[in-house]
């Protein structure tokens, strides 16, 4: 066995310990009170092993940032060519008190419970991926950043500036998100998120006394929905959601506004411009109405580029070397990866938990997946 492994498989108890402690210190996006408690706990728990500061998270909870320079190879020059950087997340999409309804619990050689896949688990992993280099004395040629974002469920808008000026100092990007699906598969690519807001502007009038002097913002709206939807185009990976819908006061009043909440994933970074024209060339069918368009593109797509696929053989064949077969994929959901690929580093994203059910009443993670994630994670740190 290596000895990476054997040496997590020997420490399976205690990480458990802590995946059960770090979730337990519940931290959903909106309470920043509750996102820095956690934010604490974390510190405490890496407090001695690495110099660990935080950044404002402005009305998100702080983020945490922390730099380890393990022993290093006496021959080689150290920590002259870009840095790894290891991102996370605190928070949560699970609100507070959600551990009454749904307690941490361990059956059928699962952990279940919020937040354990997504993603304290992968926390977990990386402090003790950093104990097994320790304690085994590997030495490691770069120097290893740690990013933990409080704001990552809805869509980073603080800590986008600290990951971007993390990454401009790192040569590789690994991120412990959860891994796809029961076989834990690496994530090489990652759509572009983004989301519009289509307000129209109508004319308000009564419906029964006067209904021809008004202009239907609804209806204005209910023959533009349907040009929005027309966008999709899942041959090049483009997908369009009218989402949310909006509009009028009463049922007696002609509409004077009516909206619609948009979400759009995109797979390459050529298509965002050209969606963004479509969106903002709509054009009303009843002049007497006006449309308005915000928003646009939120995370740019991780794009699967020959050095991402390189960074996958690499970490395929360390998993090969712990008994592991090691998939990649492709997904459409965003994570911090999405800025980091976007400048050019090369990233890999989905080392945390295996599991299933994130965001869901199902959340939980493979005991059995614990030891080798963990060991796999180490040995990336020790050889990239």
């Amino acid at each position: 066995m290596h000895p990476f492994l054997a040496f997590a498989e020997a420490k399976q108890p205690a990480i458990v310990a802590c995946i059960r402690e770090l979730a337990r210190c519940e931290s959903p996006s909106d309470q920043p009170q509750a996102v820095n408690r956690f934010v604490n706990l974390l510190a405490d728990r890496l407090d001695g092993a690495t110099n660990v500061k935080t950044l404002p998270g402005g009305r998100f909870g702080n983020h945490l940032r922390c730099e380890f320079k393990l022993p290093g190879p006496k021959s080689a020059a150290k920590f002259d060519d870009g840095k790894i950087l290891v991102l996370a997340h605190s928070d949560t999409v699970w609100p507070l008190g959600t551990l009454a309804q749904m307690p941490l619990r361990e059956e059928q050689g699962r952990l279940w419970g919020p937040g354990v896949l997504d993603m304290k688990s992968g926390i977990a992993f990386f402090i003790y991926a950093i104990h097994t280099l320790r304690m085994l004395e590997i030495p490691v040629r770069r120097t290893i950043l740690f990013q933990v974002n409080s704001d990552e469920e809805v869509g980073s808008e603080t800590s986008r500036p600290f990951t971007e000026e993390a990454a401009r100092q790192s040569a590789i990007a690994l991120l412990v998100e959860p891994g796809t699906g029961l076989k834990g598969k690496l994530k090489t690519a990652r759509k572009g998120v983004g989301d519009y807001t289509v307000t129209v502007k109508g004319k308000a009038s009564h419906a029964g006394v006067d209904f021809q002097a008004g202009a239907s913002a609804v209806v204005e709206l209910a023959r533009q929905i349907p040009k929005i939807a027309e966008f999709t185009d899942l041959k090049r990976g483009i997908t369009v959601n009218p989402g949310v819908i909006a509009g009028g006061t009463r049922s007696n009043v002609v509409a004077a506004e009516a909206r619609v909440e948009v979400d759009f994933r995109i797979a390459k970074a050529k298509d965002g411009a050209a969606l963004d024209k479509k969106f903002r060339s709509l054009r009303p069918v009843d002049k007497r109405c006006s449309i308005h368009v915000e928003g646009g593109l939120n995370r740019p797509p991780m794009e699967r580029s020959p050095a991402i696929r390189n960074l996958f053989q690499t970490a395929r064949a360390c998993a090969a070397e712990l008994g592991v077969t090691l998939e990649e994929s492709a997904t459409g959901g965003g994570s911090d990866g999405n800025f980091t690929a976007a400048l050019g580093v090369p990233t890999l994203d989905g080392l945390g938990g295996v599991g299933e059910g994130a965001h869901a009443a199902n959340e939980s993670i493979l005991l059995d997946r614990i030891a080798d994630r963990t060991a796999l994670l180490a040995m990336l740190l020790s050889q990239l």
